[in-house]
């Protein structure tokens, strides 16, 4: 099968004084012993940029950007990069369409579409309650809680 990570696992595998720090890294080698292939895409990297070199005082992790370059370097060599593709962005049309999404819930959805044009059948996430909407449409996903794997 097939994961995407979302940013959500990176912030996490990026801090190791995150709570949920071994619980992200603990899930992704798991992944890994079973042989499954674990994505990112370029929105899920543009993303973490934000977040690791956002300051602490405003939720980030305030990481300097060599040490953001040099994470992003680390997760790029070890999940592949998904494409964005032309046949995204009216995947991603259909299911906002069809969903009514608003807000910020468009970026979830258009990691959801990507998933659908690359066959991607699940994704990694603490944010569960984000996608679970978005799961069912199309050709669906599955929502994985770093948690039960």
């Amino acid at each position: 099968m097939a994961y995407l990570i979302d940013t959500t696992i990176l912030g996490r595998l990026a801090n190791v004084k995150d709570m949920q720090h071994t619980v992200a890294a603990r899930a992704v080698l798991e992944l890994h012993r079973r042989g499954e292939v674990l994505h990112v895409t370029p929105q899920v990297m543009v993303e973490f940029r934000n977040v690791a070199t956002r300051p602490v005082a405003v939720n980030g992790l305030g990481l300097s950007t060599a040490d953001t370059e040099a994470l992003a370097a680390t997760f790029e060599a070890r999940f592949p990069l998904l494409a964005e593709t032309p046949d995204i962005y009216p995947a991603w049309k259909a299911l906002v369409g069809a969903l009514s999404v608003i807000g910020k819930q468009v970026h979830d959805a258009l990691l959801v579409a990507v998933c659908h044009v690359h066959a991607v059948t699940h994704v990694l996430t603490f944010n569960v309650s984000h996608f679970a909407r978005l799961a069912g449409f199309g050709p669906g996903i599955v929502v994985v809680d770093p948690a039960s794997v």
